[in-house]
């Protein structure tokens, strides 16, 4: 299904392995315990790898994608671009488009529109003008194995922030003919549509809008099953998310959310949240975002923030280490280690222990992958498309089969997306 020349990989644990790991980025050693990963589950996964249709639901994309000063056809600074895909043996990313909330202005509708639509175009451009060889839109399940087969990436489409149709229900077709295949109902800050998991106290939010759904947001929803869009829960509040699964004529997905069982986040799904998901039909698409799947991500990015500040580095700068004088840089080392065992890097393993618990509570058909790159997603081991193999190797290393892995990597995706395209073309009573 994809080549396997100069394909390399890396370990759970970040250290590379195999030939052709150019940028690859060491870490420190790895304790004796951890270090073997052994020549037969490598060996395994690779070809597991290979085999299965692997889909990432959430990549986030700038406003100038697909222009020569983000051009995702050359390997670049971001963390998924088409060569990173082919390396890596990403077959399908959904790219999204994300307009922020703000406030609920005629002006502000307009303006959020026109942000999707640069996206949008964006999307189009990229694989039907400048790469149509190497990437092609899905716009139906089938269309996601048969553009793979072809030897072809493929790009879907999905929407973060219910915000870009306003109060206008009619832009939903809209979007959908331009591809559009998952809609979030919020992001951070109440819309028209739901309450969000994060409201937001710039934009006047109560901590509760609606109390889930709105009257409008039950309209959208059944708009959605209507036109065949998935609607996804990912953001919006508890009592939003159960509201759209007892609306949902068709299963629903969450596009990047993880579990709060293992990391109380307001954005990750509880258990109650994940058995009503399951009997929705529905999926769950574990992100790989440090702070939804490791309770230490936050303060490890704050202490490593101030250790920045500290030794000139500036604030929300790339460190520069060869330029500090010695004895900044020593003690940039030793502060760092220090951080590193106080609250150690979430990694690959941190992130399939969330995979791990979603399937024991709900089962393997109702889990899969996401890592909300370019949208502060990557982790140790999988910090862009290139070393998407490594999640394919714990999850052998862990014991799941080559079936269930294909189910978790995009099967189960697949899945909603038919189930959901079958309520569209069947006429509601």
């Amino acid at each position: 299904m994809r080549q396997e020349s100069g394909r390399w990989l890396v370990g759970v644990a970040g250290v590379c392995i195999g030939v052709m790991a150019t940028g690859c980025e060491m870490s420190a050693p790895v304790p004796p315990s951890e270090t073997p990963i052994a020549t037969n589950v490598l060996e395994r996964a690779g070809r597991i790898h290979a085999s299965v249709l692997t889909i990432d639901t959430h990549d986030d994309i700038p406003l100038d994608f697909a222009t020569p000063d983000a051009d995702p056809g050359m390997r670049g600074d971001r963390q998924v671009d088409l060569p990173k895909m082919e390396e890596g043996g990403l077959d399908a990313g959904f790219f999204v488009v994300y307009v922020g909330q703000t406030e609920r202005t005629p002006e502000n509708y307009a303006q959020a529109q026109a942000d999707a639509l640069t996206k949008f175009e964006a999307i189009h451009r990229m694989a039907e003008t400048q790469y149509p060889e190497r990437i092609e839109i899905a716009y139906t399940a089938d269309d996601f194995e048969r553009i793979v087969a072809d030897g072809k990436l493929v790009a879907a489409i999905g929407i973060e922030n219910g915000f870009v149709i306003g109060t206008d229900l009619s832009l939903l077709e809209s979007y959908y003919r331009l591809g559009a295949r998952y809609l979030g109902l919020a992001h951070n800050g109440h819309n028209d549509i739901a309450d969000s998991a994060g409201p937001r106290d710039d934009l006047g939010d109560m901590p509760v809008e609606h109390g889930g759904v709105s009257p409008f947001g039950e309209e959208v929803i059944a708009e959605m099953n209507r036109l065949g869009i998935m609607v996804d829960v990912s953001h919006v509040s508890k009592a939003a998310m159960l509201d759209a699964v007892r609306l949902s004529r068709a299963p629903v997905i969450a596009s990047h959310s993880s579990t709060h069982a293992l990391t109380p986040h307001p954005r990750n799904l509880d258990d109650e949240q994940l058995l009503a998901l399951r009997d929705n039909g529905g999926v769950m698409q574990a992100v790989a975002l440090g702070s939804f799947i490791s309770r230490g991500a936050e303060a490890r990015g704050d202490a490593i923030e101030g250790l920045r500040v500290a030794v000139g580095l500036g604030s929300g700068e790339r460190a520069d280490l060869a330029n500090l004088a010695e004895p900044q840089r020593k003690e940039y080392d030793q502060r760092m280690a220090e951080i590193g065992r106080q609250w150690p890097e979430a990694d690959v393993a941190t992130f399939v222990d969330h995979i791990d618990h979603a399937v024991a509570l709900i089962g393997i058909d109702h889990v899969g992958i996401s890592s909300d790159f370019d949208g502060g997603g990557g982790i140790s081991g999988w910090r862009d498309a290139s070393e998407t193999p490594n999640v394919t190797t714990e999850l052998v290393r862990r014991g799941y089969t080559e079936d269930e892995i294909a189910k978790i990597w995009g099967g189960n995706l697949l899945r909603v997306l038919r189930a959901v395209e079958r309520v569209a073309a069947t006429p509601r009573p």
